[in-house]
């Protein structure tokens, strides 16, 4: 047997069913794991005694770590976007095609429900007032105003917001580049996230996602739904910026 016979074939490309399900799996594994530790772990025991609770860096890191992981588990599949920005962001600077993004951004939507749906179930169960606390406290939904956590106004937010998905972007394009070093790409777009939300967790609670807005918005109750607007145009527009602009400043070509 000649060695070219012998040598195994390469796989076959993802389907993209495969792909969906894969952005399904990602979203849902960042909102369990983000919006999660927001939810049980942020201020346990208690706000007034947080002897034990993570915090906002412990929140910042589980956002981070949950990106990480994924885009290494199901990157290679579809990409690992989980965020209808990212995938905003890659059709404008040419790395998918525009006619993938509509399917992208419904299975990122799917997958970040039910990871909050998840997290909502879980907490019915705790202790008694768990849940209802949980939701009047916004269940980790972002927010301007009084829904900041900080105070901050929609102005200020809507800045951070912008400006920080565009910084999000820059990376993610930057380290999937095929000029970029190979299989590093996990650990710079998953510690970037944890800086921007070690950023602005404060200021806005941190989105740079319509998708996890969206899913922590559906339990955090109508005043934070009637802000989630912000959250998923912010995003869409740094998005939007970054993918127009990346190409002419760092590729030396137009988009």
């Amino acid at each position: 047997m000649s060695a070219k016979s012998s040598a195994p074939s390469a796989p076959p490309p993802p389907t993209m069913g495969r792909k969906l399900a894969a952005e399904v799996f990602g979203t849902f594994l960042l909102v369990l794991g983000g919006v999660g530790t927001a939810v049980f772990a942020a201020n346990f025991p208690d706000a007034e005694n947080n002897s034990l609770g993570v915090g906002f860096v412990g929140v910042a890191l589980a956002f981070g770590l949950t990106v990480l992981v994924g885009i290494y588990a199901v990157g290679h599949i579809s990409g690992g976007h989980f965020n209808p920005a990212v995938t905003l962001g890659a059709a404008v600077a040419g790395r998918i095609p525009w006619k993938d993004a509509p399917s992208y951004w419904v299975a990122q939507i799917i997958g970040g429900v039910l990871g909050s749906t998840v997290v909502y179930v879980i907490a019915v169960g705790g202790p008694d007032g768990f849940a209802t606390n949980a939701v009047a406290g916004g269940f980790a939904s972002n927010g301007f105003g009084e829904h900041s956590p900080g105070g901050f106004s929609l102005v200020s937010v809507l800045i951070a917001e912008i400006v920080l998905t565009a910084v999000f972007l820059f990376v993610i394009l930057g380290a999937t580049s095929n000029r970029a070093p190979a299989g590093f790409a996990g650990l710079a777009i998953g510690l970037t996230l944890t800086l921007i939300h070690l950023i602005s967790i404060p200021i806005s609670n941190t989105s740079v996602n319509p998708a996890r807005s969206i899913a922590a918005a559906i339990y955090g109750g109508p005043d934070v739904l009637a802000q989630v607007w912000l959250f998923i145009l912010a995003p869409l527009v740094g998005a939007l910026i970054a993918g127009v602009a990346y190409r002419p400043l760092f590729e030396g070509r137009k988009p």
